[in-house]
């Protein structure tokens, strides 16, 4: 819908993998597979230079296309139809040898090598703020929270660093998935390349030159596990910015304000509330391309050598993922460059605590001194005699329990944070290498 469009999508990406994008892509695999055949002998080259100027010229109505589509079941019909009509006397040597799968999944492949480097930059970005920011609160102090509730301190570097080290993989997991995504289809009617026979390899390899794909020499018509796995990339990266946003959600509402992250959403009738919505739709994108990963992998069941009903699935799920994506990267970026800790808040948080959340370390301590089940009793009297006075300290209630010690210093969440700063900085390091 155009009026979600801003906020759960992404223009640039939605424009690359448009209608008019994949029109272009289809017409420019028609081009360069009529030059290539012209290279080998194939068909002549002012067939193919006709065939190419035709392509590069031809700009058909959505509309005619879009219900050529409906009849033939396939977009790449319509158009082939339409650069026949307009390569006039050449008509004939147009898709010579090739069947409309081939021109469909190239074309995609021509839009995915656009698509991919502009989420390889969106992500280095994100990758580098992201650093930067758990460099700079890496011995900032905050609650940590397990199931929803206190439970012991961290920093807020360290929990900057849980998104950023998934992000890490998921470049490593693109460089990895690239080669075995992008490659040229050429195989014609059943996969067979009987029609291209016998320059079907050399024809392949020319055309995937050109585009600057691969050439696997094994069809790909009905094996769509590459789909499946950019499909599951795309995923994972959502779901990553999802747990980001979840995080800022719960640490800016109302109660806490440990963080401010971007510019919030006002409300039609409370003018005191600013919704945290950029963060917000981090968790929506990656719940909605969640569960079309799920449909997705449908399409992997792929009768014989080809199978309608699962390109469908491809067609319609994809491009809204990609876009997902893109949009995720952006939103994500543009709440990492505005994250700011409030310590005021976060000081509050810690006093409102009273301390509690640091009786496993006060247990393991007093494990040094005495077996543990009796240390464990004696932290359980502290915790009661908190409850009984809501202004004692847990280092009040152990000076009672243990004097001669100095709980409060012990306990200080500032030297009970472990490796949180480290863990913070270990990106820093590897930016600045």
């Amino acid at each position: 819908m155009r009026l979600y469009a801003d906020l759960l999508g992404d223009r640039e990406i939605a424009e690359m993998m448009g209608d008019t994008a994949s029109i272009a892509a289809m017409l420019h695999a028609e081009a360069v597979l009529a030059q290539s055949q012209a290279r080998l002998g194939i068909i002549s080259e002012a067939a193919a230079t006709a065939i190419a100027a035709a392509a590069e010229a031809l700009k058909p109505d959505i509309a005619v296309i879009a219900a050529g589509v409906a009849g033939a079941g396939i977009s790449a019909q319509p158009v082939i139809k339409a650069l026949k009509e307009a390569a006039g006397d050449h008509a004939a040597w147009v898709h010579f040898g090739a069947t409309s799968q081939d021109i469909v999944d190239t074309g995609l492949m021509i839009q995915l090598a656009g698509v991919m480097p502009v989420l390889r930059e969106r992500l280095s970005a994100l990758s580098g703020v992201l650093a930067g920011k758990a460099a700079e609160y890496a011995d900032q102090p905050i609650p940590a929270h397990t199931r929803f509730q206190v439970a012991a301190p961290t920093t807020l570097g360290a929990r900057i660093a849980t998104w950023y080290a998934p992000l890490c993989r998921q470049t490593e997991r693109l460089e990895e998935m690239l080669p075995r995504l992008l490659n040229v289809s050429l195989y014609g009617a059943v996969g067979t390349s009987a029609a291209l026979d016998p320059k079907a390899s050399d024809l392949r390899r020319a055309m995937a030159a050109e585009l600057e794909l691969g050439a696997p020499e094994i069809p790909w018509h009905s094996t769509r596990d590459m789909i499946a796995e950019l499909g599951g990339w795309l995923s994972l990266l959502t779901g990553s910015l999802g747990k980001m946003g979840a995080d800022l959600v719960l640490m800016s509402q109302s109660e806490l304000g440990q963080v401010s992250a971007g510019t919030g959403g006002g409300s039609s009738t409370m003018p005191q509330k600013s919704n945290p919505v950029a963060a917000e739709t981090l968790v929506t994108l990656a719940r909605l391309n969640a569960g079309d990963l799920g449909s997705l992998h449908q399409a992997l069941i792929h009768a014989n050598e080809r199978d309608g009903t699962a390109l469908g699935i491809e067609w319609s799920l994809l491009p809204a993922m990609l876009e997902r994506a893109g949009a995720s990267l952006r939103i994500a970026r543009d709440l990492a460059a505005s994250l700011r800790a409030q310590p005021d808040r976060i000081a509050e948080a810690f006093a409102a605590d009273r301390g509690m959340m640091m009786a496993e370390a006060a247990g393991f301590l007093l494990t040094q001194d005495m077996p543990r089940p009796e240390a464990l009793k004696i932290v359980g009297k502290a915790l009661t005699a908190m409850q009984s006075d809501q202004t004692m300290t847990l280092a009040d209630a152990l000076s009672g329990l243990v004097p001669g010690r100095d709980w409060a210093g012990i306990l200080a969440p500032e030297n009970n944070l472990g490796d949180a700063a480290s863990i913070a900085m270990q990106f820093d390091n590897k930016r600045e290498r």
